[in-house]
């Protein structure tokens, strides 16, 4: 299983909110691509990438520092935050990111979204945010009534990389993962299933492997040294 950690860029800054709250940032650092590196250093053969700024903005914000880390770390990237247009796209991937994450626009202009499917085709990883049971779009900020479950099948047959499952309300909490639930959610594609939200320990790790998961992004247990990256990564491949 791919552990990937993750680095939320909001102002300039990496930070860390609390099951999705602007209200509730914590900065974990000044400088996002010295936190890359550091990151890249220790093993992590990919970087997981959210511009906050552009999720709660709808147009991406942070792209001078993707760049940047991009150029400087030379390990795949995925970026996520406020990818609505075409325009944001081709942007995204101009400043080297290997894959871009939809959330929002995939479910209010599924037409769209299937456009640039085919003109991107494997390159686009379906963001599932997950609150009460729903799916959540906008940064997080609105909850639809669409079933993840239902979302992850229908959209199994689209060109896509595959699915970022985040349950919202585990999200920075150090909380523990739902990895029977999300196990779940794997079965029911062939697709990739990456987890998000909630991991706290090396158990998790193994618990969401166990449960069939293709990979899992870490925040806050790496930056408050609940466990070292090195770990997690001999956790999940022995």
């Amino acid at each position: 299983m791919l552990i990937i950690p993750a680095l939320d860029l909001r102002s300039g800054r990496c930070v860390r909110l609390r099951q999705g709250d602007f209200d509730t940032e914590t900065v974990y650092g000044d400088d996002p691509v010295a936190l890359a590196e550091y990151w890249v250093r220790l093993g992590a053969a990919r970087l997981h990438l959210v511009d906050l700024d552009g999720a709660r903005l709808g147009q991406p914000q942070q792209l001078d520092i993707v760049q940047r880390i991009v150029e400087r770390t030379a390990v795949p990237c995925q970026l996520g935050g406020g990818l609505r247009s075409e325009f944001d796209l081709r942007a995204a991937f101009n400043c080297g990111v290997t894959w871009a994450v939809i959330g929002t626009q995939a479910f209010l202009a599924p037409e769209w979204f299937r456009e640039m499917c085919h003109k991107f085709p494997h390159r686009l990883w379906l963001g599932v945010d997950v609150r009460d049971g729903f799916v959540a779009t906008h940064g997080w900020q609105k909850t639809t009534e669409l079933d993840p479950a239902e979302v992850v099948s229908h959209f199994s047959a689209w060109p896509i990389a595959g699915f970022i499952v985040t349950d919202i309300s585990r999200d920075g909490t150090l909380c523990g993962v739902r990895a029977h639930w999300l196990g779940q959610l794997a079965q029911g594609t062939t697709l990739p299933v990456i987890a998000s939200g909630g991991i706290a320990t090396l158990d998790d790790l193994r618990q969401l492997r166990a449960a069939g998961l293709a990979g899992c992004i870490i925040g806050k247990a790496l930056y408050e040294g609940r466990f070292d990256l090195r770990a997690a990564m001999q956790a999940v491949s022995s």
